[in-house]
């Protein structure tokens, strides 16, 4: 391999664009004044993920993301990088300039890197041969490939994608939706769950899985659907849909079978979040089993450990409930018995991995304004391994160390590698030379007593070496069950709104997770109570703690849950703010109860059906409207499915109406969150430009 890096960097050292292509893993900045972080850099700083060790534990291949303004889109790149050198620039390999190359992975004796590419029109998996530095494709298949996990002995893969129920390969003609019959443009529905997230349902057509024989290197057959046949065939997404992926896919391993995680696609669904574990064998797809029957709740992430010996996953324990505590679980293959292993551990399980000698797992999980990453031993003991920021993309490998991905809300995604000693160092930088142009931002967290006198906790972000009173933007966020911690975000980022000049408050309300699960089950059925007084009590800390944070200068901002609390304190808290931004905000409690798409979410926050609740109207933004007097920005987007746009409208009918100042800005491409570079760029000019002119106004 050391000639690959000799003949990459001498080709980056005489491309003339070298720079734009490699970025050096730990650049300085030139020589220039430091500027204050803007949209702009947000929506183009480079974007880190997907992680893949070779087997000799030499190298990390990972997917980097790079912007393009002009055609308001992405792109992704391959890049390499020896573990055991440091400060070194990493090596961009298996990638052409005019496509997207992503989700790296290693055979298993690390000479191919298989990948997936558009490069022949449509997504397919390929290989670049390490040595020859060559690319192949390895498969053709009839329909976009969204997925793949290869057997650890590397003689079989695991292929996913949108796949009509009634095809026997992967991908046919027709691709069985069964809601368009025609002969007109009509779509026909027989039962619920008609959209999801973004897009109209396609009955008839799922995410399914089909394994594969490797032979050379390449694809090969027709592929065996892991779904199962006959009357015991699962309907379903697998992936689930719309956020489910690899992590819900895994191998036995002795390579024989496929485990994974899917929910029944029947008339239940909308309100189903019962995802169960099913194991299906890969080379016949005729044993299809439910793992996980008995629970009616969710199961995920099943994973193996390499002895063979237990399979992991993650289990809630009431169904219908999307927030409930996942605990790591321990099923042992053999004869059946399971083990809730973190069963006293008062924390969600967000990730799972195994150690390479199967005596312990390593797990990540939110715990107060962070989400570290924790070692678990068989006998449930639980040790933390990291301090502060949001660890993702845990490999650990077989020397002791462990790759991991790490972020802060002051930093975007950098590669770690920690060594047996518990030791860690950053591997890459990929935004170094961006970020090093601008201007400081320091965080702070703090802690006081809220509702019932729990105690609650935020975090402060402001501009670092400014003198004087600061603006406050009060940002609430949204789930309602998250947490606005220590951790990156492309949308709601608080550094970039500190960065023009104001002081960001959170606070992690009830109903928060982090802070153990019943804290996060108190907002139920209290949308618009302790939550509401946690913000109220937090602000005013917020104050004392950090008299630059003017308060009595402040605007308030939220998304989701965090625009249903915008609505809600426009009539219930009308004295705080100068102005408000509403972001996919619930508006009317009980329109939202039949228009959103996952029934499960709304009818468990709420108590049931709109008509079975007790005390329905209690917490509904629409009975206060003729308290609303406050300037309100109310943004959308036509796509949100989850909140349907109309909520919006109605808001800002009502601000128009009552001659409140007031704009609606809809992104008709966008769903519940705002994702292209430049209508981030537009979301992030009106939001701004609102701050400003009611917080500055004297400038």
């Amino acid at each position: 391999m050391k000639h690959l890096f000799k003949k990459q960097f001498a080709a980056t050292l005489f491309a003339a664009t070298s720079m734009i292509l490699v970025q050096p893993a730990f650049a300085k900045s030139a020589d220039a004044s430091p500027r204050a972080m803007t949209e702009v850099d947000l929506a183009t700083l480079k974007r880190i993920g997907s992680p893949t060790v070779s087997p000799n534990g030499e190298y990390v291949v990972y997917q980097l993301r790079e912007t393009d303004l002009t055609a308001n889109k992405g792109r992704t790149d391959l890049y390499l990088v020896q573990l055991n050198i440091a400060e070194q620039e990493p090596v961009k390999i298996a990638s052409k300039p005019e496509f997207n190359e992503h989700s790296p992975a290693f055979s298993s004796d690390g000479k191919l890197l298989y990948y997936i590419s558009n490069e022949g029109g449509s997504d397919q998996l390929y290989y670049y041969d390490m040595d020859s530095q060559t690319s192949t494709q390895a498969s053709n298949l009839a329909t976009d490939i969204a997925g793949f996990k290869l057997a650890h002995k590397g003689d079989k893969i695991a292929l996913w994608g949108d796949i009509g129920r009634e095809c026997p390969t992967f991908g046919c003609k027709d691709d069985g939706n069964t809601a368009t019959p025609g002969p007109g443009t009509g779509r026909e529905y027989t039962q619920n769950f008609v959209r999801h997230w973004d897009s109209w349902e396609t009955p008839g057509n799922y995410s399914r899985i089909f394994t594969f024989d490797m032979v050379d290197g390449k694809v090969s057959g027709d592929g065996v659907a892991m779904d199962g046949k006959g009357e015991g065939r699962l309907i379903g997404d697998a992936p689930s849909k719309p956020f489910g992926g690899g992590e819900e896919i895994a191998w036995t391993p002795s390579g024989n079978g496929v485990l994974f995680a899917a929910r029944k696609a029947d008339a239940n669904e909308p309100l189903s979040t019962n995802l169960d574990i099913y194991g299906n064998n890969a080379s016949t797809g005729e044993d299809l089993v439910n793992l996980t029957i008995d629970n009616e709740a969710t199961d995920t992430m099943p994973i193996s450990s390499p002895d063979g010996k237990w399979l992991a996953y993650a289990a809630m324990a009431r169904a219908g409930y999307e927030s409930d505590k996942l605990t790591l679980m321990l099923l042992n293959p053999v004869d059946g018995t399971r083990k809730a292993l973190t069963e006293n551990w008062d924390r969600s399980v967000g990730s799972i991995a195994w150690a390479p000698d199967s005596q312990s797992l390593l797990v990540t999980a939110g715990d107060t304004l962070e989400h570290p990453m924790f070692r678990v031993d068989l006998s449930g003991k639980v040790t933390r391994l990291t301090g502060d920021g949001n660890v993702n993309d845990v490999t650990p490998l077989t020397d002791g160390s462990i790759l991991y991905s790490m972020n802060t809300v002051l930093m975007p995604s950098d590669l770690y590698i920690m060594d047996a000693a518990g030791k860690s160092r950053k591997i890459t930088d990929v935004n170094a030379g961006q970020l090093a142009e601008l201007n400081p931002v320091v965080q702070q967290k703090f802690d006081f007593a809220g509702a019932n006198g729990d105690q609650v906790f935020g975090m402060i972000i402001k501009p670092a070496n400014v003198k004087g009173p600061l603006p406050v933007a009060f940002v609430v966020h949204g789930g309602p069950q998250g947490s606005f911690g220590n951790s990156w975000s492309y949308r709601w980022n608080p550094r970039v709104i500190a960065s023009q000049g104001y002081a960001v408050v959170t606070v992690d309300f009830h109903g928060s997770t982090g802070y153990g699960q019943a804290f996060t089950d108190s907002i139920n059925k209290d949308w618009g109570g302790k939550p509401l007084e946690d913000l109220k009590l937090g602000l005013a800390a917020a104050g004392k703690i950090d008299p630059q944070a003017d308060i009595t200068n402040a605007c308030a901002l939220g998304a989701s849950y965090g625009g249903y609390m915008m609505n809600w304190i426009a009539g219930n808290w009308n004295d705080g703010f100068k102005c408000l931004v509403t972001h996919a905000g619930v508006f009317d409690l009980r329109a939202m109860s039949m228009e959103t798409e996952e029934l499960w979410f709304d009818e468990w926050d709420h108590g049931g059906p709109w008509w079975s609740r007790t005390d329905a109207e209690k917490w509904n933004p629409v009975n206060h409207i003729t308290k609303w007097k406050t300037p309100t920005l109310v943004i959308h987007g036509e796509k949100d499915f989850r909140i349907p746009y109309s909520q919006s409208l109605a808001a800002f009918t009502v601000l128009q109406r009552q001659g409140i100042e007031s704009k609606l800005l809809i992104f008709p491409d966008e769903n519940h969150w705002i994702n292209k570079p430049n209508n981030s760029i537009q979301w992030h000019n009106n939001v701004f430009n609102w701050l400003d002119s009611h917080l500055k106004k004297a400038k």
